[in-house]
């Protein structure tokens, strides 16, 4: 029986930039922090890669867990930081917020990028940013208190 969604993973060529936006600017709490050196087969098995090796942090967000990964080994393809969503692939990461216009306004002077600012959507209000490395994070707000999406 599948209970729910544990987490998403995100991989960064910079671990400390990545991990100080999600838990510094963005609130989640870093719950464990650690990695693997390279040669422990079983991880190698397990991810479907040969000689990794990784640093990694799972944050926490209220109901939401984030797993960050640096890899060291094999090295990574390079992302690219403008990424279009409709790529196929994991297109965003959507945080529920309260107070839309004031949380897009701290976190675009933090040095946050934003496609624009917040949209009406109906019985949301909503805006598209991105991390430092280009992966999308929705910021959405629910208009209406007895919205069935709501959390």
């Amino acid at each position: 029986m599948i209970l729910g969604i544990h987490h998403t993973a995100i991989s960064t060529p910079d671990f400390e930039r990545a991990v100080a936006f999600y838990r510094d600017l963005l609130g989640f709490e870093e719950m464990m922090n650690g990695g693997w050196p390279k040669g422990i087969e079983s991880i190698d098995r397990l991810i479907g890669l040969r000689d990794s090796s990784a640093r990694m942090a799972m944050l926490k967000l209220r109901n939401a867990m984030l797993e960050i990964f640096e890899f060291a080994s094999p090295a990574p393809k390079p992302g690219d930081p403008d990424r279009p969503v409709n790529d196929c692939g994991l297109t965003h990461i959507c945080l529920h917020v309260s107070g839309i216009d004031d949380e897009y306004q701290r976190l675009r002077n933090a040095g946050m990028r934003f496609h624009s600012p917040p949209l009406d959507a109906g019985p949301t209000r909503c805006c598209y940013g991105r991390d430092p490395d280009g992966n999308v994070i929705e910021l959405l707000e629910f208009t209406r208190p007895d919205d069935p999406l709501r959390l």
